[in-house]
């Protein structure tokens, strides 16, 4: 028998893809422990700097996992109201519009609805995260020189799933008592990003206002 593909635009269930998992006993687990000791202790800023005598790659890279698995946990709440119809295209606001292209299948910039979009963004994040050769999870395994570049353009993106969300489904995350669980995560993204100099001052401005709100009061 011939099974029929499942049409990707319907997603009932409610992880939007599966969790990247960082090996328990490696470094980078260590380094994620060590993440989420300093972030329970409520100062971000401190949170996201490099930790004495780590290496800067490896810190961005654990950091970029555990982002991803948080946008992803927050974008599965609000699926349902994410769809062809409310979202035809995908947007942060009224100035600002995303098509979508991944350089390698699609060339030229398409435009889609932001559930597409976000599909789009999340398979190919999955697909860098898993990659071993930029995302070596194995001690001693250099990272590629180009590290650095495919972090940025992973967090960039990130950022698009971030100011969807503020910008289109704001009143769902409210509903659903998410907000202060999103504006915790965003404002670690955002503190994280500027410490390291991650993403470029125009790609945040879809959400300006509400990072010089969110990060006056930690100054």
């Amino acid at each position: 028998t011939v099974s029929s593909p499942i049409c990707s635009g319907s997603r009932s269930s409610k992880t939007f893809k599966p969790k990247k998992n960082i090996p328990e006993g490696s470094h980078q687990y260590e380094l994620l422990k060590h993440a989420e000791a300093t972030l329970g202790s409520g100062n971000l800023r401190m949170a996201v700097m490099l930790p004495e005598g780590e290496d800067l790659n490896e810190w961005v890279a654990v950091n970029t996992v555990d982002f991803f698995n948080q946008i992803n946990m927050l974008y599965g709440t609000i699926t349902d109201f994410c769809t062809e119809e409310s979202c035809p295209v995908m947007s942060a606001g009224p100035k600002y519009e995303y098509h979508w292209a991944d350089g390698t299948n699609i060339k030229k910039p398409i435009k889609c609805s932001a559930p597409k979009y976000i599909d789009y963004l999340m398979t190919w994040v999955q697909d860098q995260l898993d990659d071993e050769t930029l995302f070596p999870s194995k001690i001693g395994v250099p990272f590629p020189k180009n590290f650095m570049s495919v972090a940025k353009t992973i967090l960039k993106r990130l950022f698009r799933v971030y100011a969807h969300i503020y910008h289109q489904h704001f009143d769902p995350v409210i509903q659903l008592q998410e907000e202060a669980h999103l504006n915790t995560s965003f404002k670690h993204f955002i503190f994280f990003v500027q410490e390291f100099n991650l993403i470029d001052r125009r790609e945040l401005a879809p959400l300006q206002e509400l990072i010089e709100k969110l990060t006056s009061k930690d100054r």
